[in-house]
């Protein structure tokens, strides 16, 4: 990890693929990772961490499942939310989205618990930047 700032942009530029996120820089022992997202993810929850995003572009929904039922969450560019560890949610990006997220550093990206992983899902800790 470089010692030197990173532009954002330049970083999603540097990919194109959904649903990939590439680990911009690191903080304790968290991950700040970026990531490009169209359509949906999958049902997941994280059982020892809460999860952070912030929309960079675009329009991100978060679908989650509460003791109450299922309630959805519209984040517009700008919005942060931050999902508690143990709630199941599912996000999607009807138009597309650039998130930014901060997850403990090893974190999978569907969790520990999950249904069926689609062929567009990518299994992952976050990749490196490659800039």
């Amino acid at each position: 990890m470089s010692n030197e700032p990173v532009s954002l942009d330049h970083a999603l530029a540097s990919f194109h693929a959904l649903w990939s996120p590439r680990v911009v820089a690191h903080v304790n022992d968290y991950d700040v990772r970026v990531a490009k997202v169209e359509g949906e993810h999958l049902w997941h929850l994280h059982d020892d961490t809460d999860e952070f995003f912030l929309v960079l572009d675009g329009q991100l929904h978060i679908t989650l499942r509460e003791p109450t039922g299922e309630r959805e969450v519209v984040l517009p560019k700008g919005a942060v939310f931050t999902i508690a560890r143990g709630v199941e949610h599912k996000p999607s990006a009807p138009s597309g989205a650039a998130i930014l997220m901060f997850e403990p550093t090893g974190t999978l990206t569907l969790g520990d618990r999950h249904e069926e992983i689609p062929n567009h899902i990518d299994v992952t800790t976050g990749h490196a930047l490659g800039l």
